[in-house]
């Protein structure tokens, strides 16, 4: 990709093919104190309350940069290299993150430690790109104190607040809302699908785990949606396409969301998966689609289900792990509580948080 100038005008070619580069464009991103905050990097001016005819009086490139005077008596040095970066319209921090598929055979992943200057570390961005890639990371010694899970999300971004609160207790308790505060089994499941929209990363901070079973599970949903459109086409297309409505009743709020158990982009690549079984309700549709849905349905579930995908693992004191909602089924293996204390805090953050640290991270150490 370079520039090329003709008479004052400025062109993009990729070896392609070779387009204008729209002169009103280019005056959008003039850089310089006068016209961007330093710090934030946000325009001190409206770009809407400029003169539409915007035109270019003089063009050269000199350097790696692109300096242009405009006919408003505006001049301005563009650095080439993000220009280009621009002309690509997309997202090269996250999107170039690669999922790796994963199943049983997951056995070995890279071992983090806390520490008080994590986040703010070339660590922190290895951690997060780890993230990335399998949908979970794991992340040892965090201090076990309550609530300090609170702290740790809020050191990456924001807590999702939700109706169970800030945080949550994970442990066994009397008359519980969810089947997350019993003792009881819990099969792959994915969080809150009955929200809009649905949190997007869980955190969970092992402050107590003194019990023989209790272990948690973990599937890829991305691999095993991957698996069914190879498998099974007819399948994977319908629980694309019908909606269910996914509700959830307590003594405050009725929660309820519309979805597919496979969501697609808009260039049909994953973007998530929904699954939990108690809280789903698929609409009156065709019969002939509803016997192909079902048959769908099932077939994802088994596969969920399936040793074949499932990793155990017991969360230890002091362990920290954080999840992907929108890629990974998590559960659990039933426990006893006669034998012991099982207590874990659990929060929620978004795309935004992992999303801004790492860019803020690639930036600060030139990654």
């Amino acid at each position: 990709m370079k520039l090329e100038l003709n008479q004052n005008k400025v062109f993009f070619n990729n070896g392609e093919e070779r387009k204008e580069i729209h002169p009103f464009w280019l005056r959008e991103r003039v850089v310089g104190e006068k016209f961007l905050d330093k710090g934030t990097q946000q325009r001190l001016f409206d770009p809407t309350f400029l003169n539409d005819e915007i035109s270019i009086d003089k063009a050269i490139i000199n350097n790696n940069y692109l300096e242009l005077d405009f006919n408003d008596g505006v001049s301005t040095k563009l650095d080439i290299k993000n220009l280009v970066l621009e002309f690509y319209n997309d997202d090269k921090v996250i999107k170039s993150i690669n999922k790796i598929k994963w199943d049983n055979s997951l056995t070995k992943l890279k071992n983090f430690k806390y520490h008080n200057n994590i986040f703010d570390s070339e660590e922190m961005y290895d951690l997060l790109i780890s993230f990335y890639e399998y949908g979970f990371v794991i992340i040892k010694e965090v201090p076990n104190t309550e609530d300090f899970i609170i702290k740790f999300a809020n050191s990456i971004g924001s807590v999702r607040r939700t109706n169970f609160g800030e945080c949550f207790n994970v442990k066994s308790k009397p008359n519980p809302n969810d089947l997350a505060y019993t003792s009881l089994a819990l099969s792959p499941h994915t969080d809150n699908p009955y929200r809009n929209p649905v949190p997007c990363i869980q955190l969970l901070h092992c402050i107590e785990s003194n019990v023989s079973g209790g272990l948690s599970t973990l599937v890829d949903g991305y691999t095993v949606t991957e698996d069914l459109k190879k498998e099974r086409p007819e399948f994977y297309e319908i629980l694309t396409k019908v909606n269910v409505k996914f509700k959830f009743i307590d003594k405050d709020v009725v929660l309820e969301n519309w979805s597919p158990l496979i969501e697609l982009n808009t260039d049909k690549s994953f973007k998530q998966v929904r699954f939990s079984p108690r809280l789903d309700y698929v609409p009156i549709i065709d019969k002939n689609k509803l016997d192909l849905y079902y048959k769908a349905r099932k077939k994802l579930s088994e596969m969920y289900n399936s040793e074949k995908y499932r990793i155990e693992f017991k969360l230890n004191n002091q362990d920290l792990i954080m999840m992907d909602n929108y890629r990974l089924l998590h559960g659990r293996t039933a426990y006893e509580v006669n034998e012991g204390e099982r207590f874990l805090q659990g929060c929620y953050i978004d795309y935004d948080s992992t999303e801004g640290k790492l860019r803020h991270l690639k930036r600060k150490f030139n990654l």
